[in-house]
């Protein structure tokens, strides 16, 4: 896997990503050749046509990016992934011709475009052939053993047999072998036997309790021969973006990579964060009397909802949000999550929660320093209480600031259960883990992508 803004992805996927890109950029410059012949030099070259060939790449990829055609887990099915594709250069050409129209002189000219476009739409349909094609094949995939009985080998076996692209296939696992707790040597004559038919490429160690059951003699010949060996709870973490922390051993999270907290980052990213609220406070300041107007309009009661939350070293803040459900939501239950199709919420609210509106006070908060604008979604004090006594390491995520953002929002959706709550902490401990300018960086980009597309909103 590759590590690109703290954040692992298959290579597959970078290779399926860098090979549309080339793809989009081949298609105008040979586009440019037809069209133009031996004055295609002076277009490209002193025209500028290669940087403007670059933007059209650009805004190619941030369109596949945004339609999900990188993101194998939301798609269904090929069928589905060429209809998109299709729409998405459907959409890509109207809005190359629009700025082609308003803006002449900037892009290369309608009959290059329209020349492009029909050419990339047959080379990227016949590219993605190719590349489903190559990924299925069986020489391109590694042959994964799973050693370890318990829940935690279960859960890593499904996420890999649910996970196609990610080119790990599961050739079998030590819970698939009979019942029980398996002995040392059960585990060993296994793995013995995979060597000697040279059956493995990758072996992953998820036992819940290795101690005097791992075999460590077998495990370092199969590395020394060839074969990779991973731990369970490191390769959960790239392959889900997650951090696990049913049966996390304390010594993992001592002695693992990341968690690197330091004054001078945390002063940095502040800064950061307060010029990124100062400028979109100034940016959706025309739309702050608009919204206060419609919430005041359909129902009664204060515009804002301020409510106290938990923040960094679990100081308690005063939160500031636009209303979105009734005055008195809580004043027969108390404090309760938001459920699904919730009737307190209003009908501006509703449309204020999808489009994330009723958030643009809390960058006042991120102005006063009790939020960052990336960061873990901060909790109500009474929520906290019961999720740190039934989640372990539920109180790490209140080392660093909560922010507006963050990456379990942009990862999961709406927490509305316990087992929501343990979900979202997991993404928070990776988000603190890894955490780094490059990820705030993406989490913000991505979180565009999740207002766009509505995701998440309760």
């Amino acid at each position: 896997m590759v590590r690109l803004f703290n954040v692992y992805y298959p290579v597959r996927t970078i290779v399926l990503v860098l090979g549309e890109i080339l793809i989009v950029c081949a298609s105008f410059v040979v586009a440019t050749l037809i069209r133009m012949g031996p004055d295609s030099t002076l277009v490209l070259g002193y025209g500028d046509g290669i940087y403007k060939v670059l933007g059209i790449a650009g805004v190619a990829f941030l369109c596949f990016y945004y339609f999900d055609l990188y993101d194998s887990q939301r798609i269904s099915s090929r069928g589905e992934t060429f209809f998109r594709l299709l729409i998405v250069l459907g959409i890509l050409s109207f809005g190359l011709a629009a700025a082609c129209v308003i803006f002449p002189d900037f892009l290369l000219g309608n009959d290059i475009l329209f020349q492009g476009i029909v050419i990339l739409t047959v080379a990227l349909v016949a590219w993605r052939w190719v590349y489903t094609w190559l990924i299925s094949q069986p020489f391109l995939r590694e042959r994964v053993y799973v050693l370890g009985s318990g829940d935690r080998a279960k859960r890593l076996v499904d996420s890999l047999r649910a996970r196609p692209d990610l080119g790990l296939e599961v050739i079998g696992w030590a819970g698939a072998v009979g019942n029980g707790s398996l002995t040392r040597e059960q585990l060993a004559s296994q793995l013995l036997a995979l060597a000697a038919r040279n059956a493995v490429d990758h072996v992953i160690v998820a036992m819940s309790d290795g101690r005097g059951k791992m075999p460590v003699r077998e495990l370092l010949d199969l590395r020394l021969s060839g074969v990779k060996v991973d731990d369970a709870t490191g390769l959960l973490e790239k392959i889900s973006g997650m951090i696990e922390v049913h049966e996390l051993q304390p010594s993992w999270l001592i002695f693992s990579e990341g968690f690197r907290l330091n004054y001078f980052f945390f002063a940095v990213r502040r800064s950061f964060s307060f010029a990124i609220a100062a400028m979109g406070l100034l940016v959706l300041l025309p739309l702050v009397p608009l919204i206060a107007l419609a919430v005041k309009i359909d129902s009664s009661g204060s515009v804002f909802y301020r409510q106290s939350r938990v923040g960094m070293r679990g100081r308690l803040f005063t939160c500031y949000k636009f209303r979105t459900m009734r005055a008195d939501a809580e004043a027969d239950t108390g404090a309760t999550w938001a459920a699904d199709d919730d009737p307190r919420i209003t009908r501006v609210g509703r449309w204020l929660r999808r489009l994330r509106l009723d958030e643009i006070p809390q960058m006042w908060n991120v102005l006063r320093g009790d939020m960052s604008f990336v960061g873990p979604r901060p909790e109500r004090p009474e929520f906290v209480k019961q999720l740190s006594e039934d989640i372990p390491y539920y109180n790490l995520r209140h080392i660093v600031r909560p922010g507006i953002t963050g990456w379990a929002q942009i990862r999961y959706k709406y927490a509305n259960t316990l087992e929501d709550a343990r979900q979202k902490l997991q993404y928070d401990l990776f988000y603190i883990k890894n955490i780094s300018f490059g990820l705030d960086f993406w989490i913000l980009v991505h979180t565009l992508k999740v207002i766009f597309l509505g995701r998440g909103a309760k």
